[in-house]
Protein backbone atom coordinates (compact mmCIF):
# COMPACT_ATOMS: atom_id res chain seq x y z
CA UNK A 1 0.00 0.00 0.00
CA UNK A 2 1.13 3.57 -0.51
CA UNK A 3 1.46 5.92 2.02
CA UNK A 4 -0.64 9.14 1.15
CA UNK A 5 -3.24 11.88 3.07
CA UNK A 6 -6.26 10.70 4.37
CA UNK A 7 -8.32 12.53 1.76
CA UNK A 8 -6.01 11.31 -0.77
CA UNK A 9 -6.93 7.95 -0.18
CA UNK A 10 -10.63 8.31 0.28
CA UNK A 11 -10.66 10.26 -3.14
CA UNK A 12 -9.32 7.33 -4.93
CA UNK A 13 -11.39 4.58 -3.05
CA UNK A 14 -14.57 6.91 -3.93
CA UNK A 15 -12.71 6.78 -7.94
CA UNK A 16 -12.76 2.91 -7.77
CA UNK A 17 -15.84 2.86 -5.97
CA UNK A 18 -17.36 4.88 -8.94
CA UNK A 19 -15.78 3.08 -11.69
CA UNK A 20 -17.40 -0.05 -10.57
CA UNK A 21 -20.52 0.37 -10.07
CA UNK A 22 -20.03 2.32 -13.81
CA UNK A 23 -18.93 -1.09 -14.96
CA UNK A 24 -21.99 -3.04 -13.06
CA UNK A 25 -24.53 -0.94 -14.83
CA UNK A 26 -23.34 -0.29 -18.21
CA UNK A 27 -23.23 -3.27 -20.55
CA UNK A 28 -19.62 -4.60 -21.77
CA UNK A 29 -17.80 -2.60 -19.55
CA UNK A 30 -17.27 -4.76 -16.51
CA UNK A 31 -19.37 -7.92 -17.76
CA UNK A 32 -19.24 -9.39 -21.50
CA UNK A 33 -22.54 -11.49 -21.87
CA UNK A 34 -21.44 -15.10 -23.86
CA UNK A 35 -24.46 -16.96 -24.16
CA UNK A 36 -26.10 -18.05 -20.32
CA UNK A 37 -22.92 -16.61 -18.79
CA UNK A 38 -20.57 -13.76 -18.63
CA UNK A 39 -17.48 -13.14 -19.17
CA UNK A 40 -16.00 -10.92 -15.87
CA UNK A 41 -13.67 -7.77 -16.79
CA UNK A 42 -14.73 -6.05 -13.06
CA UNK A 43 -12.37 -8.28 -11.14
CA UNK A 44 -9.53 -5.86 -12.76
CA UNK A 45 -10.77 -2.81 -10.86
CA UNK A 46 -11.01 -4.31 -7.98
CA UNK A 47 -7.53 -5.84 -8.18
CA UNK A 48 -6.08 -3.10 -8.93
CA UNK A 49 -7.59 -1.18 -6.26
CA UNK A 50 -6.14 -3.88 -3.56
CA UNK A 51 -2.59 -3.12 -5.07
CA UNK A 52 -3.20 0.51 -4.93
CA UNK A 53 -5.00 0.91 -1.66
CA UNK A 54 -4.63 -2.20 0.69
CA UNK A 55 -6.54 -5.53 1.01
CA UNK A 56 -8.99 -3.54 3.71
CA UNK A 57 -10.02 -1.37 0.84
CA UNK A 58 -9.53 -4.18 -2.21
CA UNK A 59 -12.39 -5.86 0.42
CA UNK A 60 -14.73 -2.82 0.21
CA UNK A 61 -14.38 -2.72 -2.81
CA UNK A 62 -14.61 -6.31 -3.54
CA UNK A 63 -18.22 -5.61 -1.58
CA UNK A 64 -19.33 -3.18 -4.08
CA UNK A 65 -19.13 -5.13 -6.74
CA UNK A 66 -20.61 -8.34 -4.72
CA UNK A 67 -23.78 -6.23 -3.75
CA UNK A 68 -24.21 -5.11 -7.13
CA UNK A 69 -23.88 -8.33 -8.53
CA UNK A 70 -26.66 -9.64 -6.32
CA UNK A 71 -29.19 -6.32 -7.01
CA UNK A 72 -28.51 -6.97 -10.60
CA UNK A 73 -29.53 -10.62 -10.57
CA UNK A 74 -32.88 -9.76 -8.57
CA UNK A 75 -33.93 -6.77 -11.12
CA UNK A 76 -31.97 -6.68 -14.05
CA UNK A 77 -30.34 -10.14 -14.87
CA UNK A 78 -28.88 -10.76 -17.91
CA UNK A 79 -29.63 -14.96 -17.97
CA UNK A 80 -31.91 -17.22 -16.06
CA UNK A 81 -28.28 -18.62 -14.55
CA UNK A 82 -28.01 -15.15 -12.57
CA UNK A 83 -31.85 -15.21 -11.36
CA UNK A 84 -31.21 -18.74 -10.01
CA UNK A 85 -27.89 -18.52 -9.06
CA UNK A 86 -26.40 -14.87 -8.55
CA UNK A 87 -29.66 -14.53 -5.87
CA UNK A 88 -27.91 -16.07 -2.87
CA UNK A 89 -24.81 -14.09 -1.73
CA UNK A 90 -23.02 -16.93 -0.93
CA UNK A 91 -22.30 -16.85 -4.67
CA UNK A 92 -22.60 -13.35 -5.83
CA UNK A 93 -20.91 -11.09 -2.57
CA UNK A 94 -18.51 -13.32 -1.07
CA UNK A 95 -16.00 -14.40 -3.84
CA UNK A 96 -15.85 -10.66 -4.76
CA UNK A 97 -14.45 -9.75 -1.27
CA UNK A 98 -12.37 -12.13 -0.97
CA UNK A 99 -10.37 -11.06 -4.39
CA UNK A 100 -9.99 -7.81 -3.01
CA UNK A 101 -8.82 -8.99 0.48
CA UNK A 102 -6.65 -11.78 -1.15
CA UNK A 103 -5.14 -10.01 -3.99
CA UNK A 104 -3.69 -7.11 -2.07
CA UNK A 105 -2.06 -9.70 0.62
CA UNK A 106 -0.50 -11.64 -2.61
CA UNK A 107 0.71 -8.19 -3.88
CA UNK A 108 2.54 -7.29 -0.45
CA UNK A 109 3.88 -10.84 -0.03
CA UNK A 110 5.16 -11.22 -3.11
CA UNK A 111 6.53 -7.45 -3.03
CA UNK A 112 7.98 -8.27 0.29
CA UNK A 113 9.64 -11.26 -1.48
CA UNK A 114 11.57 -9.21 -3.53
CA UNK A 115 9.80 -10.44 -6.44
CA UNK A 116 10.22 -7.88 -9.44
CA UNK A 117 6.92 -5.59 -9.49
CA UNK A 118 5.76 -6.14 -12.76
CA UNK A 119 5.63 -9.80 -12.37
CA UNK A 120 4.10 -10.03 -8.57
CA UNK A 121 1.23 -7.25 -10.46
CA UNK A 122 0.57 -10.04 -13.33
CA UNK A 123 0.68 -12.44 -10.96
CA UNK A 124 -1.92 -11.07 -8.85
CA UNK A 125 -4.06 -10.25 -11.83
CA UNK A 126 -4.39 -14.10 -13.03
CA UNK A 127 -4.87 -15.18 -9.37
CA UNK A 128 -7.49 -12.80 -8.38
CA UNK A 129 -9.71 -13.67 -11.71
CA UNK A 130 -8.83 -17.19 -11.10
CA UNK A 131 -10.14 -16.79 -7.45
CA UNK A 132 -13.31 -15.09 -8.41
CA UNK A 133 -13.79 -17.96 -10.95
CA UNK A 134 -13.11 -20.49 -9.10
CA UNK A 135 -14.70 -19.61 -6.05
CA UNK A 136 -18.05 -18.66 -7.88
CA UNK A 137 -18.34 -21.97 -10.12
CA UNK A 138 -16.90 -23.88 -7.12
CA UNK A 139 -19.61 -22.43 -5.04
CA UNK A 140 -22.33 -22.87 -7.68
CA UNK A 141 -21.87 -27.05 -7.94
CA UNK A 142 -21.58 -27.10 -4.11
CA UNK A 143 -24.91 -25.25 -3.71
CA UNK A 144 -26.47 -25.38 -7.04
CA UNK A 145 -26.48 -29.36 -8.43
CA UNK A 146 -30.34 -28.92 -9.60
CA UNK A 147 -32.09 -29.35 -12.82
CA UNK A 148 -33.33 -25.95 -12.86
CA UNK A 149 -29.55 -24.50 -13.09
CA UNK A 150 -28.51 -27.63 -15.14
CA UNK A 151 -31.28 -26.61 -17.47
CA UNK A 152 -30.07 -22.76 -17.37
CA UNK A 153 -26.59 -23.71 -18.12
CA UNK A 154 -27.91 -25.97 -21.23
CA UNK A 155 -26.93 -28.89 -19.62
CA UNK A 156 -30.20 -30.84 -19.89
CA UNK A 157 -29.40 -32.88 -16.72
CA UNK A 158 -28.26 -32.45 -13.26
CA UNK A 159 -25.54 -35.53 -13.83
CA UNK A 160 -23.93 -33.02 -16.94
CA UNK A 161 -23.66 -30.07 -15.07
CA UNK A 162 -20.27 -30.52 -13.08
CA UNK A 163 -18.65 -30.65 -17.01
CA UNK A 164 -20.49 -27.56 -18.25
CA UNK A 165 -18.95 -25.72 -14.91
CA UNK A 166 -15.43 -27.11 -16.10
CA UNK A 167 -15.90 -26.02 -19.50
CA UNK A 168 -16.47 -22.30 -17.90
CA UNK A 169 -13.34 -22.37 -16.38
CA UNK A 170 -11.26 -23.15 -19.16
CA UNK A 171 -13.61 -21.12 -21.56
CA UNK A 172 -14.47 -18.15 -19.44
CA UNK A 173 -12.03 -18.52 -16.75
CA UNK A 174 -9.13 -18.59 -18.59
CA UNK A 175 -9.57 -15.45 -20.79
CA UNK A 176 -10.12 -13.89 -17.09
CA UNK A 177 -6.96 -14.80 -16.09
CA UNK A 178 -5.21 -13.88 -19.29
CA UNK A 179 -6.90 -10.63 -19.50
CA UNK A 180 -6.15 -9.85 -15.97
CA UNK A 181 -2.74 -10.72 -16.08
CA UNK A 182 -2.18 -8.42 -18.78
CA UNK A 183 -3.93 -5.53 -17.57
CA UNK A 184 -3.37 -5.00 -14.05
CA UNK A 185 0.56 -4.23 -14.38
CA UNK A 186 -0.30 -1.83 -17.30
CA UNK A 187 -3.07 -0.08 -15.96
CA UNK A 188 -1.20 -0.28 -12.29
CA UNK A 189 2.20 0.12 -12.57
CA UNK A 190 2.22 3.72 -14.27
CA UNK A 191 -0.62 4.32 -11.21
CA UNK A 192 1.78 3.09 -8.48
CA UNK A 193 5.05 5.66 -9.77
CA UNK A 194 2.36 8.40 -9.64
CA UNK A 195 1.54 7.44 -6.01
CA UNK A 196 5.28 7.44 -4.89
CA UNK A 197 5.21 10.98 -6.20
Amino acid sequence: MIRQTKAFHLAILALLIAIVILQSIVPFLGYIPVGPVNITIIQITVIIAAVLLGPTDGAIIGLVWGILSWIRAFVAPTSPVQTLVFTNPLISVVPRVLVGFLAGYLFWGLMRAHWKQTWALALTGGCGAALNTLLVVGLIALFYHTPAVAQAYGAGNPDLLSKVLMTLVVTNGLPELILSALVVPLVTTPLLKWFRR
